[in-house]
């Protein structure tokens, strides 16, 4: 896994909820596993601009951090699949809150990007 150069600071709460949600993919992964358990596989294609060495790197990140876990099916032909664990699921409500920030501010973005 990455190694960061720089220590955490493990003392600062907003620092602590980056380390956990930062990343272009994990409020997406996190998002999507709200509605049930999903294959590898099928958040790849849900994700489309992303490279599965993304998607996959944020998913062991946030298995580490105890966000999500992983099942692995012993049956033919072997399969796995994430799911949000408890600590995962307190996340919903903010990254909500997230989105609906991003909705809110979407109008202003497009002028500020020249897109409107």
């Amino acid at each position: 896994m990455y190694e960061k150069k720089i220590p955490f600071d493990i003392n600062c709460d907003i620092k602590i909820t980056m380390e956990i949600i930062s990343g272009k993919w994990k409020c997406c992964i996190i998002n999507r596993l709200a509605n049930g358990a999903k294959r590898p596989s099928e958040l790849h294609r849900e994700f489309l601009d992303a490279t599965p060495r993304v998607i996959n790197q944020q998913l062991k990140e946030l298995e580490l951090h105890g966000i999500i876990k992983k099942e692995i099916f012993k049956e033919l032909p072997p399969h796995s699949e994430y799911s949000l664990t408890e600590a995962g699921r307190t996340l919903l409500p903010l990254i909500a809150e997230l989105e609906k920030w991003g909705a809110g501010y979407r109008p202003a973005l497009k002028k500020i990007l020249g897109l409107e």
